[in-house]
């Protein structure tokens, strides 16, 4: 960082554990005094020759003068983010204009020094980023900033590992045997891993997927509503494109990249495949652990992002992701913690406040106007904050952010929405068409609500499960299918029974809704899905998640019938087979699976959902809980849908029959959900649920590693665990949320056996489904 003659720098002061503490100091105070603060590092790797680049440090620095180090490195300065301060550090010392994308956090490194006879105290937390490019760059391309940078060099990882090994004066001293040495595990673990291995980890993935071929009768739809179809399909995939930039930044290119070079190897192949059913270098069923890194991603040519140089064409970089799964996906600035975001919604207005919070929105930085935002001089209006900059955040609806694709989108339902015979389909349609460039979907969402038509279309973003840090974003789905009409007029019973199971709910009265309104029910023969599909498929959804709607008007259910029956053939009837003791396997059958996926969507629409504080303040269970809520509103339908069941059964709406069947089914179901992994919400909730039962001894677990159910005890352990979440929920507890699941959220040793077990036999962890309806329809 170059040192100003006009005014000192100003740092953010950290606790030792690298928190703000909301002190700012001039950077002469902080090293007098040994504060804890951040800065960045910045490393250039060159794929082709293996070498990092170095520079030598001015002869005039305060620290380390003379020595090679790093390629570019900078303190953060108070009020400014990492990744900004990292492009700009870039620019400024070696003189290389680099997008947002070419830079990857491998890891935050912890410096703890004390130089200069103890006048220079460094406690500096540091990001570590890496930047990839295919060839070095030649040395005459830099620009070197002569108070920071007297020269640069390239030298192999492996030599500069060695060098300082050897702690070689020349060199500014890291431990490479303690976090620094992560820099050269990441290099080694990329550039010399063994192709076949790779290979077969990627084969037997894949095999955790049963490729599923789903078709519907389409001879209920008019020769106008099949044209509609094509039209509202091609509509679909458009939302496909706006995941995978909702994912992370890059995402669009990796993707583009994988298809392209899909062909040209077996293990890419294999990449582009799995890459298919995840729609993102993150595993789903393995917690999103990265089974890509930056060096399988887009190669992309920046022609100008230096000096000009005689033959050379300029830099090609990897578009690159970090290993861990980002929180904050693709709404929030990659470098944006939790504090920052909320000291700069505490500053806004009510209705600024509902837009930072809303479903509809990104958040971004000014500071990312260009690629030059390090010259931002911060002239915009905005709030001030405590050291005189404006509040770097703001909001952009999703119909300005994603224009280019919705009002793509947004024409082909126009035009379907012409064509459609149903009068509900076509104000569906042209509703959710306006709204895309609008951004205001309540009225699309009741038309949605009221749909009755035989071709049923649910498009538009809602689910919130992709952000991660506070589950406020929506990301983009779709599911268009053919209305079963016999299965959906026999299940209008659990739609009429709202009230009824809302007034019996176990928890204190004082929490329970007067007004809860019947819930449709839709149960559909699946031909096409798209969006926020990846991974495991869903077998049912409950919309809108929008709170106004669900209290003005309660949910609507789509049942996926054609997928439920390929899960449930593929997958649970195996797991039964092989978990569930001899005596109670036959219980286990598609009718209770079925029901109690119609309970568990119903049970969505029931129980709090706004809420009134302790302090008197209303309030939603979404905005307390936060990161939590998924989690926790997924086991709340499970364990609440379970409950619903016997409280039916006991009011003779349903056959008491079912009892037995619906609780081992359950038990099985647990395996089958778990095996999610404990990162995604619906397998976090099933831990919670089996590790709860099971603890109450409503599950027994026998020598022979089956399972069963205690038919005794297992009422009464659903009974408590569906009080415990309702009252957490509705006193929008999220200490309570959180100490709950961490107790139960956890791979306990009958949950591991079971899945050892179903690994063993191979049995698939979920389906992938093809849809050649569609693929006719669209080819």
């Amino acid at each position: 960082m170059a040192e100003t003659q006009v005014q000192e720098e100003l740092f953010d002061v950290l606790t030792k554990t690298g928190q703000k503490t909301g002190i700012t100091k001039p950077r002469g105070d902080v090293h007098r005094d040994g504060d804890y603060h951040r800065a960045v590092h910045v490393w250039i790797f060159a794929e082709s020759t293996q070498e990092l680049l170095l520079q030598r440090r001015a002869d005039c620095k305060d620290s380390w003068p003379g020595l090679w180090d790093i390629s570019s490195a900078g303190h953060i300065a108070a009020g400014d983010s990492s990744l900004i301060t990292a492009q700009r550090e870039f620019h400024e010392e070696l003189g290389v204009n680099l997008p947002r994308d070419a830079f990857e956090l491998i890891f935050v490194f912890l410096q703890e020094c004390v130089i200069n006879d103890g006048k220079f105290i460094n406690n500096e937390y540091n990001d570590v980023y890496l930047v990839t490019t295919r060839d070095p760059i030649p040395l005459e391309a830099f620009t070197l900033q002569e108070t920071e940078v007297s020269a640069v060099k390239y030298i192999g990882y492996e030599e500069y590992r060695s060098l300082l090994a050897k702690e070689d004066p020349g060199y500014v001293p890291y431990d490479i045997n303690g976090q620094y040495g992560q820099l050269f595990h990441v290099i080694t673990k990329r550039y010399k891993e063994n192709t076949s291995e790779r290979s077969l980890n990627l084969q037997k993935k894949l095999r955790q997927y049963a490729p599923v071929s789903l078709n519907a009768e389409l001879t209920g739809l008019s020769d106008v509503d099949k044209e509609a179809l094509a039209l509202v399909i091609k509509a679909a995939t458009i939302m496909d494109e706006i995941f995978h930039l909702q994912v992370w930044r890059s995402n669009p290119a990796l993707r583009d990249w994988l298809k392209e070079r899909a062909v040209a190897s077996e293990l890419d192949r294999l990449k582009w495949m799995y890459y298919k059913i995840n729609k993102s270098p993150w595993s789903s069923l393995d917690e999103n652990e990265a089974y890509l890194t930056t060096a399988d991603s887009a190669v992309k040519l920046l022609p100008a992002s230096t000096k000009q140089v005689t033959g050379w064409k300029g830099l090609e970089y990897r578009a690159a992701f970090p290993m861990p799964k980002p929180p904050g996906a693709n709404f929030y600035p990659s470098d944006m913690d939790k504090m920052e975001f909320e000291l700069w919604k505490d500053s806004l207005t009510g209705n600024q406040q509902e837009d930072a919070t809303s479903f509809f929105t990104v958040i971004k930085r000014r500071s990312e106007f260009s690629l030059d935002c390090f010259l931002c001089d911060h002239t915009l209006d905005g709030t001030k904050n405590s050291v005189g900059s404006i509040h770097d955040l703001y909001s952009v609806p999703y119909s300005k952010e994603y224009i280019p694709y919705l009002k793509r989108a947004a024409e082909l339902l126009h035009k379907a929405g012409d064509l459609a015979s149903s009068p509900s389909l076509k104000r569906l349609l042209h509703s959710k068409a306006d709204a895309f460039l609008s951004n205001d979907y309540y009225d699309s969402d009741i038309a949605w609500m009221e749909l009755d038509s035989k071709l049923d279309v649910t498009i538009g973003p809602y689910e919130t499960y992709e952000d991660a840090l506070f589950g406020y974003k929506a990301t983009f789905e779709a599911y268009v299918g053919v209305r079963d009409d016999k299965a959906t007029a026999q299940l209008k019973l659990f739609g009429d029974n709202l009230q009824l199971l809302e007034e019996n709910l176990p928890m204190d009265s004082a929490y329970k809704s007067k007004d809860v309104i019947a819930a449709p029910i839709r149960v559909i023969q699946l031909v096409y899905n798209s969006g926020d599909v990846k991974g495991p498929q869903t077998v049912a959804f409950n919309l809108p998640n929008d709170e106004r709607i669900v209290k003005d008007r309660g949910t609507s259910m789509v049942m996926l019938k054609n997928v439920s029956e390929a899960k449930f053939k593929h997958i649970l009837r195996p797991i039964a087979d092989s978990c569930i003791t001899k005596e109670q396997q036959d219980l286990v059958d598609f009718e209770s699976f079925f029901t109690h996926t119609i309970c568990h969507e119903c049970c969505h629409g029931i129980g709090p959902h706004t809420i009134t504080l302790p302090d008197g303040r209303k309030s939603t269970v979404r905005l307390e809980l936060q990161e939590l809520h998924s989690a926790l509103e997924e086991a709340k339908a499970d364990i609440v849908g379970l409950w619903a069941l016997k409280f039916l059964i006991n009011q003779d709406l349903l056959p008491k029959s079912l009892v037995k069947s619906m609780y081992v089914s359950f038990l099985a179901g647990c395996f089958r959900s778990v095996r999610f992994g404990l990162e995604e919400a619906h397998g976090k909730g099933q831990a919670l649920q089996f590790n709860w039962l099971f603890e109450k001894e409503a599950f027994i677990f026998h020598s022979n590693d089956t399972f069963s159910v205690d038919f005794t005890k297992v009422e009464g352990a659903v009974e408590s665990l569906s009080r415990e979440i309702l009252t957490i929920q509705a006193r929008g507890d999220k200490e309570a949320a959180s100490l709950l699941l961490q107790k139960y959220c956890k791979m306990t040793t009958p949950l591991k056996v079971a899945l050892q077990k179903l690994e063993n036999i191979q049995v698939p962890v979920d389906i992938v489904p093809t849809f050649p309806i569609a693929d006719k329809l669209l080819h």
